[in-house]
């Protein structure tokens, strides 16, 4: 996850990610930059799967399609936000922290769920714990917020984890000072272990 406050910055940053390893990125709209930085990138940057997170509206849903964002993310469950990006055939993760989240996203379709804010509520244990009950019907979770790179691995040693998002990769300080060989070298280090993990 990723808050640009420059869109001039994003394209260095996918390139400096994808030379490190990660191939996917999430852009929020929590800044007036994110749509251009996610137009940006899907049109300069191809090898870079880019997504939009803290998507909250129907508007906005229609605005990142039309960028070119490849999925969207929330950090909560609105069925009409889902429904708008049904429509429009957008791949959306709502978030989730407890099973009522869980439920709600599952009577909309969705396999795929952001677990939000992870680490304050209970980290991996918890969400080992509240997957359980679901494991059986394929629904996969992509934890972000507050994670750091010492706990990457006890989210990858959940089988339903697909992805796991953090800002630990590309801080805000290293993004505004243009330090993308820093950026790459973490992202790298990420990498080896989520190759160790998951072999």
């Amino acid at each position: 996850m990723v808050v640009l406050n420059d869109a001039a910055n994003a394209v260095p940053l996918a390139k400096a990610l994808l030379a490190g390893g990660v191939g996917v990125i999430e852009l929020t709209l929590r800044t007036a930059a994110g749509l251009e930085a996610i137009r940006a990138i899907a049109q300069e940057v191809p090898d870079m799967l880019v997504g939009a997170g803290t998507v909250l509206t129907t508007d906005q849903v229609r605005e990142v399609k039309a960028a070119g964002a490849a999925f969207a993310v929330a950090p909560g469950t609105s069925r009409t936000t889902l429904a708008a990006a049904q429509e429009v055939g957008l791949p959306f993760a709502p978030g989730v922290m407890t099973p009522t989240d869980i439920e709600v996203a599952l009577s909309m379709g969705c396999r795929m769920l952001k677990f939000f804010p992870a680490e304050s509520a209970g980290g991996a244990t918890h969400l080992k714990a509240m997957v359980a009950p679901y494991q059986h019907l394929g629904v996969k979770f992509m934890p972000t917020g507050g994670i750091k790179e010492a706990q990457l691995a006890d989210y990858l040693a959940i089988k339903a984890v697909a992805a796991v998002g953090g800002s630990w990769l590309a801080t805000a300080a290293q993004i505004d000072a243009g330090d993308w060989s820093a950026i790459t070298a973490q992202a790298a280090a990420a990498m080896a272990i989520v190759n160790k993990a998951r072999g």
